[in-house]
């Protein structure tokens, strides 16, 4: 540790946000980062604490906390103190292939498990990230490693998001040769079309996927495994499968007028407009608009508030933002002490912005749609909510909500989207490897792997864990990709 008194001497000092007047105007990331010397004051405040909860990545309470990818914080921190940004990128890379990605969008399990923000503010770890990825590429650092010797063993991957990418990349410098399988028109997955521009711009994507493939990665995108190909044609040309399809099964809303025009999946909406960006700039009619709309968002996750963000954007007349549970407290509850993962409310970029621009928060919480309200020719008009009341289930003993007779009331909506997580896997594609699923239709594997009941065939990510983060996402193909490698050579260095 370079400085022991980072902590007291320094404040913590984060990259700034432009205004929401300001950011609303485009969908481009809206952070201003701070300076070399800054981030390097940030570093000092890493306080060698001992115990580094930030990196521990492991369950405390009912929760993870710390980074799962075990990354090696406290390292890192201290090297862009003393200035060394070329080996603190080094030592990051050791543990996360995707910096560019990680420090863009995940929520830092490592701040919140930091020593410092036990009685004070958290070490700027996610800024670090940035700072040292950023540098990395302007100095030439990140730039392609291409494998001096191949083993000349083939895997095939299906679908390239965070998962699929990290098993791919660690298969690819251990010399495998490696095909990358994505049914949508650009590589990306989760990353590309899940994830709005203003949390990652999507030319980030493309800087590491064209370093990818110089490195030696095949990227084959519109092939839709089990229908364009089938798993038999794969397992006979491959010498490994592993399934990284991401849990890409929307959870519906069951209610009276569900199928009036205007109801959308969440990851529907998203992607609509991000393809539109794309393609130029949302002048693509064939997008969602919630332009003039007065929209519902139902679900209180990330990918609600992200829905609410993209709405602000479009121009949408309101927002309104259903959250079925009741709200969080502000502040840490008694039985919830550091290092645990805060159960606390947190208003994010898109409600912030909701705020600014309707003067008020769009969330409503305990409440639920009852039936949606459709005109003559079927186009959604509005829906009737009914509030929501906690009661602890006799025989399971979990808390259920059930609706409070009597609360219905009724409100305008043109444009509802549904984002109330994913289920798990596609049947289609589980029938076609004959892979066996687990009660939440999620890939089932042998007890601590990721090997199917499928000979040669693997499953790592959403697709396996359930819905979950980026950073999780990661860790799961860096964990496939070691198993597969040692499935071939009988030994493994990954």
């Amino acid at each position: 540790m370079g400085k022991p008194t980072g902590f007291m001497d320094y404040k913590r000092e984060d990259a700034a946000a432009f205004s929401v007047e300001e950011r609303i105007k485009n969908f481009n990331e809206f952070h201003t980062p701070l300076s070399k010397e800054e981030q390097q004051k940030q570093g000092a405040r890493c306080m060698d604490c001992g115990v580094p909860f930030c990196q521990a990545g492991m369950k405390i309470g009912n929760a993870f906390s710390g980074c799962p990818l075990n990354n090696l914080i406290p390292e890192w921190n201290d090297l862009i103190y003393k200035g060394n940004w070329e080996q603190a990128y080094y030592r990051l890379h050791m543990t996360n292939n995707f910096p560019e990605f990680t420090s863009r969008v995940c929520p830092a399990l490592c701040e919140k498990a930091c020593t410092c923000g036990a009685n004070g503010d958290a070490v700027t770890t996610k800024a670090n990230e940035y700072g040292i990825i950023e540098n990395a590429y302007a100095c030439g650092y990140a730039s392609a490693r291409v494998p001096k010797v191949r083993t000349g063993k083939t895997i095939a991957v299906i679908g390239s998001g965070p998962s699929g990418l990290a098993a791919a990349d660690q298969l690819n410098q251990r010399g495998h040769s490696v095909t990358v399988f994505e049914r949508e028109d650009r590589v990306g997955g989760l990353l590309m079309y899940g994830i709005p521009n203003m949390k990652l711009e999507k030319q980030i994507i493309e800087r590491k996927i064209n370093i990818m493939k110089e490195e030696g990665i095949e990227f084959r995108t519109g092939v839709n495994v089990g229908k364009d190909i089938t798993a038999a044609e794969l397992l006979k040309d491959f010498d490994r499968v592993i399934l990284c399809c991401g849990a890409s099964n929307p959870r519906d809303i069951k209610a009276e007028g569900r199928d009036a025009k205007g109801i959308y999946f969440a990851v529907d909406f998203l992607k609509s407009t991000t393809k539109a960006l794309l393609n130029g700039g949302l002048t693509d009619k064939n997008h969602i608009s919630a332009k003039g709309k007065n929209v519902m968002v139902i679900g209180g996750g990330d990918t609600g508030n992200d829905c609410v963000g993209t709405s602000v954007r479009h121009g949408a007349k309101s927002v309104l933002q259903l959250e079925m549970m009741p709200k969080l407290p502000d502040t840490r509850a008694e039985n919830n002490p550091w290092p645990q993962w805060p159960m606390v409310c947190k208003t994010d970029y898109g409600q912030e912005e909701a705020i600014g621009v309707f003067g008020h928060d769009p969330r409503v919480y305990q409440t639920t749609v009852k039936e949606f309200l459709k005109d003559k020719k079927g186009n959604l008009k509005g829906a009737v909510l009914v509030k929501l009341s906690p009661e602890k289930d006799p025989k399971s003993g979990r808390t259920i909500m059930k609706p409070v007779e009597g609360s219905e009331y009724k409100v305008e909506a043109e444009l509802v989207l549904i984002a109330a997580g994913f289920l798990g896997s596609e049947s289609y594609l589980t029938k076609a490897f004959g892979v066996e699923v687990d009660g939440r239709t999620n890939i089932a594997t042998a007890d601590g792997t990721h090997q199917t009941n499928v000979k040669n065939v693997f499953a790592a990510g959403d697709v396996r864990r359930g819905q979950s983060l980026v950073v999780w996402a990661i860790r799961e193909g860096r964990d496939v990709a070691r198993e597969v490698d040692k499935s071939l050579m009988e030994y493994t260095n990954l």
